[in-house]
């Protein structure tokens, strides 16, 4: 069971989840910057929004933290270089808030567009002006869409269905994409030189901020309108204002700040800004999926699983094909670390067959998680397990081929003399171990588990057997390994119970054993 520590609002049914599974909920909400460094300590998962500061002192005092989770898209306010060099997996909720925010966008640029809030102002002032607040038709604009993804997308689709031009400008979409969306491609540029409307989709990063400055609404089309649902920051909101104000820009919409909570700006002043304080999330449905959703990727974190949503393991995304080899490549990595008996100063890591053809990198990180949780003294995950390999002067070398040849799909891990390899097998994909040191077995990895080297003469299983059973050590599967010349000098046993270190010596003094490895993966 572990502690979670809660310090702002989400959906009631995620907290049920997480009880559910067993963990302590332990709700505070806003405490102070002093408080939450108190109240972190002895967490395990810590669970916030927008309005918690996760700090390096954050994350120095929760020594116990495996996971911070943010219940929505962004990571403003969460120090991620810090957690990650502390081995804190931090994750979010991407998808849960895309179609709110995306609507919202939509909501603002119509109310920019019609005045709407204007009007509606003034007339439950008691002012009937409708004179005043004539407004202009999305038919046939042109909206320049700043970051095509999640929420671009959606924007686009819906903008289309009003009749408007769409370009936008995104490094990292291809014109090829950008054209099955009906989106013309273009630099930033361009993309002010011709938008009637411009929305801001991009993630905030250290090139972003001010990414639209006063230099580029100079060159922007006169009368742009400027609507920005994405992270507050990106426009320079100093240099909107006096665009406005000068009349090169015609008005804007802004639903995020530079800093938040925002109550004073030049922006409010003028009668062509419409403004709302941080809503693209906040509806019911974008709040219910952000709960459900950090609540799964923080049971997975807390159970040691693979999370489709942390951010800073450089991982890429299981597919459906490399993901059921997950569990197989940790017990892998447990083995050899057990196998070797010591860190090594490489680790060669193949990948053969189908899966060769996907992206693989989880399934290094998770055999170098199996293989460190043996042999560090610290908390090991999908985070710190390369930094642990590179404090441990370990080079990490992968390859792949799609090239199949003894077995439909084949992970195997080598470091000098030794070897270690294995496949899922059968329709329910059955994890076993066909490969230790050179030598072929069959053996599905257990619990209790050890590996004998020795001499290829006869007897010796029954000399191995004999010293187990006289020590009252079950054996409950047993392999025998072939050399690739025909010795059979290896044996792969799985015991009931672990071996104790005494009965090891005993097996390791006998007459032609050579060696002795055991592995407990309970």
């Amino acid at each position: 069971m572990a502690r979670i520590l809660v310090t702002e609002q989400i959906a009631e049914g995620g907290l049920d989840r997480l009880r559910a599974a067993g963990h302590e909920v332990d709700v505070r909400f806003a405490p102070s910057p002093e408080a939450l460094v108190d109240l972190v300590k002895g967490a395990h998962a810590l669970i916030i929004r927008s309005a918690t500061a996760v700090t390096a002192d954050v994350l120095s005092a929760g020594a116990d933290l495996i996971v911070v989770g943010r219940a929505g898209i962004g990571l403003d306010n969460v120090d991620v270089e810090a957690a990650t060099a502390k081995g804190v997996m931090v994750v979010n909720a991407p998808q849960s808030n895309v179609l709110s925010a995306a609507e919202h966008t939509m909501g603002m640029l119509l109310a920019q567009a019609r005045n709407i809030p204007q009007a509606n102002e003034a007339l439950k002032a008691g002012r009937w002006e409708r004179s005043k607040w004539n407004g202009v038709e999305l038919s046939d604009k042109t909206l320049g869409i700043v970051g095509l993804g999640r929420i671009g997308k959606l924007v686009a689709q819906r903008a289309s269905a009003f009749g408007m031009r769409l370009a936008a400008f995104d490094p990292f979409i291809s014109a090829d994409r950008a054209r099955q969306l009906n989106v013309e491609l273009v630099d930033l540029d361009r993309l002010m030189e011709i938008s009637d409307f411009l929305t801001i989709h991009a993630t905030k990063t250290p090139e972003t901020v001010g990414l639209i400055d006063a230099e580029r609404l100079a060159k922007a089309k006169p009368g742009l309108r400027v609507i920005n649902v994405g992270r507050g920051g990106i426009v320079d909101e100093d240099a909107l204002a006096a665009a406005i104000t000068s009349g090169q820009v015609g008005g804007a919409a802004l639903d995020v700040f530079s800093s938040e909570p925002m109550t004073e700006s030049p922006l409010f002043d003028l009668d062509e800004v419409v403004v709302t304080p941080h809503l693209g999330a906040s509806t019911q449905e974008a709040q219910d999926k952000a709960g459900d959703t950090i609540a799964e990727m923080v049971e997975l974190a807390l159970a040691g699983e693979f999370v489709p949503f942390a951010v800073n393991v450089s991982a890429g995304e299981a597919s459906e094909t490399v993901r059921p080899f997950l569990g197989l490549a940790e017990r892998l990595g447990a083995l050899f670390a057990s196998l070797t008996g010591h860190t090594t100063g490489e680790i060669d890591i193949e990948y053969q067959g189908q899966i060769a053809g996907y992206d693989t990198r989880i399934l290094t990180l998770s055999l170098l998680k199996g293989f460190f949780s043996r042999i560090s003294d610290e908390p090991v995950s999908y985070v710190n397990a390369p930094q642990l390999a590179t404090e441990s002067g370990i080079e990490v070398r992968e390859s792949s081929t799609t090239a199949a040849h003894d077995y439909v799909n084949l992970v195997t891990v080598r470091s000098g003399d030794h070897s270690l390899a294995g496949t899922l097998v059968g329709l329910k994909g059955d994890p076993r171990i066909v490969l230790v040191d050179d030598h072929t077995v069959d053996a599905p990895p257990a619990k209790h588990m050890l590996i004998v080297r020795n001499a290829d003469t006869p007897g010796m299983i029954g000399v191995v057997g004999s010293i187990l059973g006289a020590a009252g050590v079950n054996i409950a599967d047993m392999h025998v390994g072939q050399s690739p010349a025909g010795e059979s000098a290896l044996m792969v046993l799985a015991t009931s119970q672990p071996v104790p270190v005494g009965v090891q010596d005993e097996l390791r003094a006998a007459d032609g054993v050579r060696s002795v490895a055991a592995v407990d993966l309970a």
